[in-house]
């Protein structure tokens, strides 16, 4: 899912949150769950509803902190990868494991 900058909340059972995904795999919910966790956030994870049974499970992941603005907290860099770098847009979207101190690709390197 994409950064939009849109701040979207709602409720996990009984507990209020601010979605950070909707819809995400396996894979990413256990890789944004962990993140956020490793920044101090406590994370709930709901399964979504199949739309058929040979779907894949996805994930709606959610944090319980009513401020948490995914798109404002990498831009500011705020959120820190597990080796205490700042978390990028590219870092944030699983397109690279490289955390440079920029967000934007300038063309100059590519990305690994």
């Amino acid at each position: 899912m994409a950064l939009t900058g849109r701040h979207t909340f709602g409720s996990i059972e009984d507990t209020r949150v601010t979605f950070v995904e909707k819809g995400a795999s396996a894979n990413r919910k256990d890789f944004l769950k962990k993140l956020l966790e490793y920044n101090g956030f406590e994370v709930l994870i709901q399964e979504d509803k199949k739309k058929a049974e040979e779907d894949p499970q996805l994930y709606t992941v959610a944090v319980t902190d009513m401020v948490f603005n995914p798109t404002i907290w990498v831009f500011q860099r705020k959120l820190e990868t597990f080796d205490g770098k700042k978390v990028t847009q590219d870092y944030w979207n699983q397109e690279t494991e490289n955390a440079k101190p920029q967000y934007w690709n300038n063309g100059s390197s590519p990305k690994k």
